[in-house]
């Protein structure tokens, strides 16, 4: 699927597991999720894409995860647990959210899983035990670590890691030994949470994999400071003394923001990981290919080159580029890892070396048809000027939706002015020779009709919905990730719609 072949022509659906409905106040890995492969296959789709599955911290991003291995367990399907065993019975009191209630999520989910495991703990059940003791031991190289991690989160009232006291901050033997030993129980708790989420994931993989559906993942270039994976190889990362950041992460003034991005990720040390052979990325991208089918790499441009900003400024205008040893990593990796089903997101600011770095490896890049009417005939991202060898969306979980964008006024949701709003909407139409009654449908009909192998429709865009299903704001801190659909709106008539352009323009 990943090589310039025109005669493989596929077509997806992105959609992220919190965004189905559901009566436990968040999405999950239930009977909703198998209902919407049921609706894949029905709409004769081979491709579901998803964000990153990891466990979210401040913010409840998907690209802030506690991990970059771990998975995130308020996904953990209540109803799955009762068939497996390890509840009772599913909450008495539901709690029916129109969007994600994170809050109220984390404490219903936690409630749950903490049933479960006690239950486990009172188990006979050789049979589960046997499977909980073997992943733990197959993924001891992560799971120790996180586990022990998110177990002194609880222990100091989750607070930041840099903030812990010092020998534990510094991961000293003796006093990682001695919390080990105090945090015992909480520490196999987690382990058991993870336990129970990788097998729910795996499971419902396996299902959509049986019905001819790949799963595509995301895996973000950065990782949060507050995780695991900083605390327990801070080496790898530019800090401070204290476990600070010495410069972070985000993007130059862009669409989204005059002011750029400043996204606060700590930035890797590249000489550090070139000296020890990427090891940690080789790592990394083993675990995510286990749990996806392909890997969505985000913000691939940092792997030719970072936006480098000072730790403590409150914007990222004061930024500069750092370049980074792409080519050395892929290299490294595909030398242990074989070849490798990525997706580059190669948007913002591409430059002849990030070009250069994506075709040297095959990877496809990404267009967005959002963004094809903002100049003239020559923008990349409109579908006369596409090559086979990339993924067109509509627009993707950063862009509004469809509809939402054009019907967009000047100062929500990007940098245009009303003029440019305007002319971006009159070119459109020409462009797409519609009256824009159906807009989301002309969109998706062009993508599907590019000779882009790959075409992936956010769900939104399906449904026809407006800026009140917008996944993120790029730069904004409230109101994200909390979209979720109705119930019944996945309807035979959507997927046989959806089937017809996908078959008439000869994808699967």
């Amino acid at each position: 699927m990943m090589k310039d072949n025109p005669v493989q022509r596929t077509s997806g659906v992105l959609l992220h597991p919190t965004s189905f409905p559901g009566p436990y106040a968040i999405g999950d890995l239930g009977p909703e999720a198998y209902a919407f492969v049921d609706f894949l296959v029905a709409a004769g789709q081979s491709l579901w894409q998803v964000l990153p599955l990891g466990p979210t911290g401040y913010g409840d991003s998907p690209y802030a995860c506690y991990s970059a291995f771990a998975g995130n367990t308020l996904l953990v399907s209540p109803e799955l647990l009762v068939k497996e065993g390890l509840l009772d019975s599913a909450p008495p009191s539901p709690v029916v959210t129109a969007k994600v209630d994170f809050g109220a999520a984390h404490q219903l989910k936690e409630q749950l899983l903490r049933r479960a495991y006690v239950r486990y703990t009172k188990t006979t059940d050789t049979t589960l035990r046997s499977a909980f003791e073997t992943f733990a031991q197959q993924h001891a190289r992560w799971l120790d670590d996180y586990a022990l991690f998110r177990a002194l989160k609880d222990a100091h009232g989750g607070i930041a890691w840099n903030e812990w006291e010092p020998a534990l901050v510094r991961r000293t033997p003796t006093a990682l030994e001695r919390v080990r030993e105090q945090l015992r129980e909480e520490v196999e708790a987690h382990m058991f949470y993870q336990f129970l989420f990788f097998r729910q994931w795996l499971a419902l993989k396996s299902y959509a994999n049986d019905r001819g559906i790949k799963v595509v993942g995301d895996l973000p270039i950065f990782v949060a400071q507050d995780s695991a994976d900083v605390w327990t190889n801070p080496e790898e990362f530019k800090l401070d003394k204290n476990g600070k950041p010495v410069v972070v992460a985000g993007v130059p003034p862009d669409y989204f923001s005059s002011t750029g991005q400043l996204w606060g990720n700590p930035l890797y040390d590249w000489e550090r990981m070139l000296a020890d052979d990427f090891k940690w990325w080789i790592e990394r991208v083993r675990a995510t290919l286990t749990m996806v089918d392909i890997a969505r790499v985000d913000h691939f441009r940092g792997f030719a080159a970072c936006w480098e900003i000072p730790g403590g400024d409150k914007t990222a205008e004061r930024g500069h580029w750092v370049e980074a040893p792409g080519r050395e990593l892929f290299t490294a990796i595909r030398k242990t890892l074989g070849d490798l089903p990525i997706i580059a997101e190669d948007l913002g600011v591409i430059t002849p070396d990030v070009v250069a770095l994506r075709e040297e490896f095959g990877f496809p890049g990404m267009r967005i048809l959002q963004f094809g009417f903002g100049s003239d005939s020559t923008n990349i991202d409109l579908p006369h000027n596409y090559v086979p060898n990339v993924v067109a969306y509509t627009g993707t979980h950063d862009n509004d939706t469809t509809v939402g964008w054009f019907q967009s006024v000047a100062g929500e949701g990007s940098t245009r002015t009303a003029e440019q709003i305007e002319r971006e909407r009159k070119f459109c139409m020409e462009y797409l020779n519609t009256d824009g009654k159906e807009i989301h449908w002309d969109l998706i009909r062009g993508v599907l009709a590019s000779v882009a192998n790959t075409a992936i429709v956010p769900l939104q865009d399906l449904l026809g919905l407006g800026t009140e299903a917008r996944m993120n704001l790029p730069n904004s801190t409230e109101g994200n990730w909390a979209w979720r659909y109705k119930p019944g709106v996945l309807t035979d008539a959507l997927a046989a719609r959806l089937k017809k352009l996908t078959k008439l323009y000869g994808r699967n």
